[in-house]
C-alpha cells in the first residue's frame, strides 16, 4: 500500500454569491488557455448553457469544464484543471454540495464592493466542513465603489467565524491555513489578476490570469490515491444523450475505470449489480471526447447504467467498497403541483395535460435534482413538491411550462416539524443592502412579517446593510413588495437559519382580489368602468372564467365583478359619444409574481401560453359558504 499523487491534475470549485462574476471569470480562464478552437464561436457566459440561466443571468446547475494549462507555472508539463462552476443562490444548495464532492479545493470569489453575503457564508461553510483549502479572489476591483481592504477583512472575519463555529463538529480543522488564506485581486471581465492590491476602482497591475493559475497550482492539492486500492468512483451528476441514454458524471477516487470494463454498481439501498461500461468520456473545455480510461482524480462521464442515481458508487466487482451517500440539507418550502383543472384546459393542441405525464416529469426531475422531494398527498392528480426555496420551485414550474405541460400550482407553504409536541418552522437569515433613506420603510415591512433585526452597519457610502432573522413564511411574496418599497434599488439575500418555534399569524397581503363572476371575453367598456377602484391583470379580448382572479382590489375584501359587460347600443345618438375614455394599462405578472400574489384559497394555472391566478373553489356561492363557515369558527 503506497500513496501516490497525480501532479498533472487539479480539481477546483469556484464558489461565490449570486452575480459576483463566477461564470465570467471561467470564460476568461478558458479563453486565456486557448481551450477553444480558433474558429469556434463562443457565447458570453459560456457555462450558462441552460436557456433559463441565460435569461435570468444566474447559474442554476453546477457544471464542469476542463482547462489545459501550459503556462509559466506548469513546469513544462501541461496540467489539466477541472473547474466546477457552482450556483451562488442558496435555493440551489444541492448543486453546491454536489459540486464540492468532486473537488479538492475552492476559489472563493467575493465582489470588491458588496463583500461577503449570506450565500458566500453558505458555500464557504460547506467547503470548510469538507476541510478544503480556500483561495480568496477579490473580483471587480475596477468598480467605482470598490472597498478592497474592508472586503478582505470581512472575508477573513467570516472565515475565522466559521472556523470557530465548526471547531466542535470538525476537530482537525487547520486554523493556520485559514488564517493564512492566499488573496488574489482580479477583474474577471477584463481577464486580469494580481497578487498586488490595486487602488480602489483600479484594474490589477497585470493583464492576464497567471497569478490565479499560480495560486491554484500552489494551494489546491493534486489528487492523491492508493495505488493498490480497488476502483471507487462516486456519481455526482446526471445527464442524458439521445443515443446513449442516461449518462453518469463521476469522480474517480481510487483505481482506474475503463471503457468495456465490468464494474460493481452499488445503489442507494445497498444492493450491488455488475454492469458493463459501454462508453467513457472525458471533458476538454465545454466538449466531451471519447476516452479509453479514467484514473484517480479524473471527472469522467460513463454510459451503460439505465437508472443510475446521484450518490451511487461504481466499484471493483472483486472488492466492493461503497462510498458514503452525498448528504443534502432538508427542504424548507413546499408547493402542490397537479394537472390543470380550469375550464380553459387543453385550449391549445399538443400540450401535456394528463396526471401520468405530470408525474413522470416530476419523477424525472428527482433523478437529477438531489435537493427536491415529492410527497404523495393522497390525490391522483396532485403531488406536494418540497425544495430549498421559492425560486428553486418556480424554476421547476417554468421549465415544465416551456416543455408544454399544463399545471395547477398551489401557493408556496413552509415545511414544518414537530419538536417536543410543538410546531417549529424554518427561519431565514436575511441580509439587505439599501440606500439609507429606505431604512424605516424596510424595518416596518419586515416587522409585519415577524422579522427580528440582528445587525446593522453603515459603510458611510449612503447605503446601509441590515441583517434580520425572519420566518421563511414571511419571505414568501416579500421580493415584489421590497422592490416597490426601495424603488428597485435594494438588494435582498436570504439563507437558511434552521428551525425555531412557530411565529404566529403573518398577514403578507392587505389587498383583496378582483374575481370574474362569469365566463366570457374581457371588454374595454367593463375595464374603464371599474379601473378607478382596482388594478387589473387582464387585457381586453382575453378569455376569462368564473373564479379567475383578474385584478387587485384597493380594499382588503375580495370582490366579484362582471368584466365581460358590453356597452348597450341604441339607435339614439348620445351627446358624449365623441369623448374617448383612457384605459390604464394592466399589470403583467410573471410566474414568480403570481405565486407570491396568490392567497391560501387561490392557486396558479400555468400553461405554455398563459399564467393565470384563480380561486381553488371556482363557484362564487360555494366560496361564500366556506367564508361564512370559517368566520363562525374564528
Amino acid at each position: 500500500m503506497a500513496n501516490a499523487t497525480r501532479n498533472s491534475l487539479r480539481n477546483v470549485a469556484i464558489v461565490a454569491h449570486v452575480d459576483h462574476g463566477k461564470t465570467t471569470l471561467v470564460d476568461a480562464m478558458l479563453n486565456q488557455t486557448n481551450s477553444f478552437d480558433a474558429h469556434a464561436h463562443i457565447e458570453e457566459r459560456a457555462m450558462d448553457s441552460n436557456e433559463l440561466e441565460r435569461e435570468k443571468g444566474i447559474t442554476i446547475l453546477a457544471k464542469n469544464t476542463a482547462i489545459t494549462y501550459n503556462g509559466a507555472h506548469a513546469g513544462g508539463e501541461p496540467i489539466t484543471i477541472n473547474v466546477i462552476d457552482t450556483p451562488g443562490h442558496a435555493d440551489f444548495g444541492g448543486e453546491v454540495e454536489r459540486g464540492l464532492s468532486m473537488v479538492d479545493g475552492v476559489v472563493l470569489l467575493v465582489d470588491a464592493s458588496e463583500g461577503p453575503l449570506p450565500q458566500t457564508r453558505f458555500v464557504l461553510r460547506k467547503a470548510l466542513e469538507a476541510r478544503m483549502p480556500v483561495i480568496l479572489l477579490v473580483n471587480k476591483t475596477d468598480r467605482p465603489d470598490a472597498r478592497i481592504d474592508e472586503v478582505v477583512a470581512e472575508s477573513q472575519d467570516l472565515l475565522l467565524g466559521l472556523a470557530s463555529d465548526l471547531a466542535d463538529d470538525v476537530p482537525d480543522l487547520d486554523l493556520d491555513a485559514i488564517l493564512d488564506v492566499p488573496v488574489v485581486y482580479a477583474s474577471g471581465r477584463n481577464g486580469a489578476a494580481s497578487h498586488t492590491k490595486p487602488e480602489n476602482g483600479e484594474l490589477p497591475d497585470n493583464d492576464d490570469l497567471e497569478p490565479l493559475f499560480e495560486a491554484i497550482l500552489k494551494h489546491i492539492p493534486a489528487p492523491t490515491y492508493d495505488d493498490e486500492h480497488p476502483l471507487q468512483a462516486h456519481v455526482t451528476n446526471l445527464d442524458a444523450s439521445p443515443f446513449l441514454g442516461r449518462l453518469a458524471l463521476l469522480r474517480v477516487f481510487q483505481g482506474t475505470i475503463k471503457k468495456g470494463q465490468t464494474v460493481a454498481w452499488v445503489k442507494h439501498d445497498g444492493s450491488v449489480q455488475n454492469v458493463r461500461v459501454t462508453e467513457l468520456f472525458l471533458t476538454k473545455a465545454l466538449d466531451r471526447y471519447p476516452a479509453e480510461s479514467a484514473g484517480p482524480g479524473d471527472i469522467a462521464v460513463v454510459a451503460g447504467f439505465e437508472d443510475i442515481m446521484i450518490g451511487d458508487t461504481l466499484a471493483d466487482p472483486e472488492d466492493v467498497r461503497p462510498l458514503p451517500v452525498i448528504a443534502v440539507d432538508e427542504p424548507a418550502i413546499s408547493m402542490t403541483i397537479g394537472t390543470n383543472t380550469s375550464p380553459l384546459v387543453g385550449k391549445v393542441k399538443g400540450h401535456k395535460l394528463t396526471a401520468r405525464m405530470v408525474k413522470d416529469r416530476l419523477d424525472r426531475e428527482l433523478v437529477g435534482n438531489v435537493s427536491l422531494k415529492i410527497v404523495d398527498i393522497g390525490r391522483p392528480d396532485a403531488w406536494e413538491v418540497q425544495g430549498r426555496g421559492e425560486l428553486a420551485l418556480a424554476i421547476l414550474v417554468e421549465q415544465m411550462r416551456r416543455e408544454g405541460y399544463e399545471l395547477t400550482v398551489g401557493k408556496p407553504q413552509v415545511v414544518t416539524k414537530q419538536v417536543d409536541g410543538k410546531t417549529h418552522e424554518p427561519y431565514e437569515h436575511l441580509t439587505i443592502d439599501a440606500p439609507e433613506e429606505y431604512l424605516g420603510a424596510i424595518t416596518q415591512l419586515l416587522a409585519a412579517r415577524k422579522g427580528r433585526m440582528d445587525n446593522m452597519s453603515n459603510h458611510g457610502t449612503g447605503w446601509v446593510r441590515m441583517e434580520f432573522i425572519v420566518p421563511s413564511r414571511g419571505l414568501i411574496g416579500f421580493r415584489t413588495e421590497f422592490m416597490t418599497t426601495t424603488r428597485g434599488t435594494g438588494i435582498a439575500n436570504a439563507i437558511s437559519h434552521g428551525y425555531d418555534a412557530w411565529a404566529g399569524q403573518i398577514v403578507t397581503r392587505n389587498n383583496g382580489s378582483i374575481v370574474a363572476d362569469r365566463s366570457g371575453v374581457v371588454t374595454p367598456f367593463a375595464i374603464i368602468a371599474l379601473q378607478e377602484r382596482m388594478t387589473f391583470f387582464v387585457n381586453p379580448t382575453e378569455e376569462v372564467y368564473e373564479g379567475m382572479v383578474i385584478g387587485e382590489n384597493s380594499r382588503a375584501d375580495d370582490m366579484d365583478v362582471n368584466i365581460t359587460k358590453e356597452k348597450k347600443l341604441t339607435n339614439m345618438r348620445s351627446s358624449t359619444a365623441d369623448t374617448f375614455e383612457s384605459m390604464t394599462p394592466s399589470r403583467q405578472l410573471s410566474l414568480e409574481e403570481c405565486l407570491e400574489f396568490a392567497r391560501e384559497d387561490e392557486c396558479v394555472e400555468v400553461t405554455p401560453t398563459a399564467v393565470r391566478i384563480r380561486k381553488v373553489e371556482l363557484d362564487a356561492t360555494a366560496r361564500a359558504r366556506i367564508t361564512s363557515r370559517l368566520k363562525k369558527q374564528g
